[in-house]
C-alpha cells in the first residue's frame, strides 16, 4: 500500500476551474437551449458547444504561437472561435448583442454539487484559488453566479501565459509568496497535473468522468503519481484535514 505523502508544507490550494470546479458543458447547452427559446433562435446548442470547446486548446497554442501579438485574454479568443462556429453551423440572425450573451455563457457556469461545499471546508486550512486559463473578469463573474468561495482570483491573465506554461504555476507561488512545494494543483485533468508536478508543486486529482458528456475519452482515473487522489471535493477536504 502507497505512504501517505507528507503535505503538511501545504498552505494554498490552487484549482483548475473548466470541468475541474464547475460542469461547462450542461451549463452552456441549458442556459442557451433556455435562451433560444425566449429569442425564437434554432441551433443544435449541444453541438455548439462541443466544438466551442474543442476549439479552446488550439486558440491557445495560437496565442503562443504568436508572442509578438501579446496576450489575448479567454473571453476574446471565446468570441473569436464563436463567430467562426455560428458561421460553419449555420447559426443565423444573431445580432452583436446575441454574440455577447452566448460568450458571456462561461461566466454564467453551474459548479459541480460538491464544490461549494468542498471549497468552503478547505478554505478554513487553506488559502484557495482559482488557477486558470479564464481571465479574471471571467472568474470574477463565475465565483459570484456559481457561490464560489475563493480567497483571490488567480488567472493566466495575470501571468500573460496559458496553462501549462510554466509561467502560471510559478506565478500563482509567487504572488502567494510561497514556494512550489507549499502549493497544491487540484485538477481533474491529468495533464495539468503532470505540469504543476514537474515544477514542483503538489498535486491532487478530482475526477470529473462526465464532464465531455459522451465525447469524454480520458481522464477517468489518476495517471501520475498525484499526491492525492480522492473521488470529490468533499473527500478531497476530508484528506487535507478539514
Amino acid at each position: 500500500m502507497r505512504a501517505m505523502p507528507d503535505l503538511h508544507a501545504v498552505k494554498a490550494m490552487v484549482f483548475d476551474v473548466f470541468g475541474t470546479v464547475v460542469d461547462w458543458r450542461s451549463s452552456l447547452i441549458a442556459d442557451f437551449t433556455r435562451w433560444a427559446q425566449t429569442h425564437g433562435i434554432k441551433a443544435d446548442w449541444t453541438a455548439l458547444v462541443d466544438a466551442w470547446r474543442q476549439a479552446y486548446v488550439p486558440s491557445m497554442d495560437e496565442v503562443r504561437r504568436h508572442p509578438e501579438n501579446g496576450f489575448v485574454p479567454l473571453d476574446e479568443l471565446h468570441r473569436r472561435s464563436l463567430e467562426r462556429l455560428v458561421e460553419q453551423f449555420g447559426i443565423a440572425n444573431l445580432t452583436d448583442l446575441h454574440l455577447d450573451y452566448l460568450t458571456r455563457g462561461w461566466h454564467r457556469l453551474d459548479p459541480w454539487r460538491d464544490s461549494v461545499a468542498g471549497l468552503t471546508a478547505l478554505k478554513r486550512n487553506f488559502i484557495i484559488a482559482p488557477l486558470s486559463n479564464g481571465n479574471v473578469a471571467l472568474l470574477t463573474n463565475m465565483a459570484k453566479y456559481a457561490g464560489l468561495p475563493w480567497d483571490l482570483i488567480l488567472s493566466a491573465e495575470l501571468f500573460g501565459h496559458y496553462k501549462p506554461d510554466s509561467e502560471t504555476y510559478l506565478g500563482a507561488a509567487r504572488l502567494l509568496g510561497l514556494r512550489p512545494d507549499q502549493l497544491m494543483m487540484v485538477a481533474a485533468h491529468n495533464d495539468d497535473l503532470f505540469a504543476a508536478q514537474a515544477l514542483g508543486l503538489k498535486t491532487a486529482f478530482v475526477p470529473r468522468s462526465t464532464e465531455y458528456g459522451p465525447l469524454q475519452v480520458r481522464d477517468f482515473q489518476p495517471e501520475g503519481s498525484w499526491d492525492l487522489v480522492a473521488k470529490d471535493f468533499v473527500d478531497l477536504a476530508d484528506k487535507m484535514g478539514c
